[in-house]
């Protein structure tokens, strides 16, 4: 059995690492109220271009787009959005188990990673890593999206990739985030929910509003989609604190009932080493 002094110390080693997550929580707290409103901002524009893009292309099936390229898929590129940090309980695994339950094989795959641990993950198990984006997880700009759009665009131009799509995570509440994969490239048709068909005149050229059009719509979509893993990320790491510094009051608990039992049974040691003494003196 522990002495007392060890629990002693033992509980205040728990208070010290209490205090670090009760902390962390208060900090992932005020952090996720300006990220959950820029999700929340975001989300209604990019669900917008969405229908409009989509719309703009099926309504100009004789313009030529390299984005709208449709190919035998062979070769399928996966944009994973991942957290810089841990502590966040299973926030990143949960995107990794939702991006390899879509992986046709491992041999035709390529990834291109946001995050640390995103990229650690799939580098230590020799997945092929075309480029790694780190350092924004928690505060993305659309100049990061802007960047990783670029990168996704110019190599599915160029022929590394026949699909790209995209594993993130959806942002519903701090204790609802939904990992979600959705397809990038090429640009699909989707339905907007009505069968009415609408007729657009295009200046100077359909092309031209497409070449412009385009990559703006790929930008947008990343960014809506940074914005949402921030908040998610955030998310899960308020909750993880909590629950860790609900835990540690807990053991805080356990211990301080422990130390009274070994401190009672000292006294009571002690007492009957004096009894017996003086009765041995008698």
């Amino acid at each position: 059995m522990p002495s007392a002094q060890d629990i002693r110390r033992r509980i205040k080693s728990i208070k010290n690492i209490q205090q670090i997550t009760k902390a962390m929580k208060m900090v992932a707290a005020a952090r996720l109220r300006r990220a959950q409103e820029r999700a929340a901002a975001s989300r209604p524009f990019t669900e917008k271009i969405r229908q409009v893009i989509a719309s703009v292309a099926q309504n100009t099936r004789d313009a030529v787009h390299p984005l709208l390229e449709i190919r035998q898929v062979n070769k399928v590129g996966f944009l994973v959005l991942s957290s810089d940090k841990g502590l966040a309980g299973a926030y990143s695994s949960n995107v990794f188990k939702e991006m390899l339950s879509h992986m046709p094989s491992k041999d035709n795959t390529s990834l291109v990673t946001v995050g640390r641990k995103a990229r650690d993950y799939f580098k230590r198990r020799g997945y092929k890593v075309d480029a790694e984006f780190s350092g924004f997880s928690e505060k993305p700009t659309y100049g990061n999206a802007i960047e990783i759009a670029q990168k996704l665009a110019d190599g599915f131009k160029a022929g590394e990739y026949d699909e790209i799509r995209m594993v993130y995570t959806q942002f519903f509440s701090p204790i609802n985030q939904v990992p979600a994969t959705v397809k990038l490239l090429p640009i699909a048709e989707t339905s907007s929910g009505s069968d009415k068909k609408e007729d657009y005149i295009f200046e100077p050229s359909a092309g031209e509003v497409l070449d412009a059009m385009l990559p703006r719509y790929l930008e947008t979509v990343i960014y809506g989609a940074l914005l949402q893993a921030a908040a998610s990320e955030l998310g899960a790491r308020m909750t993880a604190m909590e629950s860790a510094t609900d835990n540690a009051e807990e053991l805080i608990s356990k211990l301080v009932l422990n130390y009274n039992k070994v401190r009672q049974a000292t006294i009571t040691r002690e007492l009957s080493e004096i009894v017996g003494g003086a009765e041995a003196l008698k």
